[in-house]
């Protein structure tokens, strides 16, 4: 059976309604549904660096004396503004886990969960320094008496013929609420720079070794509930998925109705994903997901007007080499987990 025709079915036979948010709206389902579910939230927060010189990697210009001039001052107001994001985007009801693309180190992630009104929510941090030339890496928080964390494990995406690197996946096995397990793996692919056919085989390489730690999980466990998450810098329809045929693409609605997590040259583009197993879909299991379980949160501190292409688009902390006092290129996801 084929991808698009899987969605479908599936869209018929789960969900006594499907909601396309457009951006500009909401973007979500209404929380009064929203409240009884378990909250898992992924987002590229962009460029989220301390203020010090790493001398290993690539991060001058977000220090004191480089191009960006990038000060405490303006770390402290992204870090607040993050926070800000992950309990608005939680609607009265938290996060339990808040998976996180593009952040410097582990003190970037300490620093928002000990100096931010998140501290009252008990967050703990995973993370784990990465060999990506500038330092960007993945990494989550969560909050620990919700989820219990089993186990964690990173993995290294290689290329061939090519000594260039990229970010580890994460992958996390917990128990959420002493219910069920959950295995959760965090992507960041390579982007698109220096054009498709360049960046193409890298994103391969990524999805080749996902596939990999995905069948190590269903050895064990064939029923096993996975949420694949993170930056894909692919769209749903890219063939790099076909290795994920078994999975479902709950983002895929989106997609389809126009929506869009990042605008580029005017246009949304729907890159940050999330993807479930099978079994993460039988509402006779301790935990489900449904049709419409993801949501892109579009709150209006998140974005500014688009004075070149119109409508909207994300607010950056900068535009050009401007300041701009923004958080993020990207939107974040949301997936709802019932029981």
């Amino acid at each position: 059976m084929s991808f698009f025709l899987k969605v479908v079915l599936f869209s018929l036979s789960s969900m006594p309604m499907l909601l396309f948010p457009k951006f500009g709206e909401g973007g979500s389902v209404a929380d009064s549904v929203a409240d009884r579910a378990v909250k898992i939230m992924f987002w590229n927060v962009e460029n989220y660096f301390d203020t010090f010189d790493n001398p290993e990697t690539a991060d001058d210009e977000f220090t004191p004396a480089g191009e960006r001039h990038w000060s405490w001052k303006r770390f402290v107001v992204k870090r607040n503004s993050i926070a800000k994001t992950i309990i608005a985007a939680g609607a009265g009801n938290l996060p339990i886990i808040v998976a996180l693309a593009e952040v410097e180190n582990r003190f970037v992630l300490e620093q928002l969960v000990k100096n931010t009104p998140l501290a009252r929510s008990g967050y703990s941090v995973i993370h784990r320094d990465s060999p990506d030339g500038r330092g960007i890496d993945v990494g989550l928080i969560y909050r620990k008496e919700r989820f219990k964390v089993l186990n964690t494990r990173y993995y290294r995406v290689d290329f061939e013929n090519s000594r260039e690197t990229t970010r580890l996946i994460l992958y996390v096995k917990g128990v959420i609420d002493l219910l069920d397990t959950l295995h959760l793996f965090v992507n960041h692919w390579p982007s698109k720079l220096g054009g498709e056919l360049k960046s193409f085989p890298k994103r391969s390489a990524a999805a080749g070794t996902l596939r990999m730690a995905c069948d190590s999980v269903f050895s064990t466990n064939y029923k096993a509930n996975i949420i694949l998450t993170g930056d894909f810098n692919d769209t749903p329809d890219s063939k790099l998925f076909s290795l994920f045929d078994d999975f479902i693409n709950l983002s895929y609605y989106h997609y389809l109705s126009g929506g869009g997590s990042i605008k580029f040259r005017g246009e949304w583009e729907l890159i940050d994903l999330f993807f479930v197993s099978p079994n993460l879909v039988d509402r006779d299991e301790p935990i489900y997901c449904t049709g419409n379980s993801v949501e892109y949160r579009n709150l209006p501190f998140l974005t500014e007007p688009d004075r070149e292409y119109t409508g909207y688009k994300p607010k950056r902390v900068y535009n050009g080499p401007a300041y701009n006092g923004g958080v993020s290129d990207h939107l974040p996801a949301i997936i709802k987990i019932f029981k």
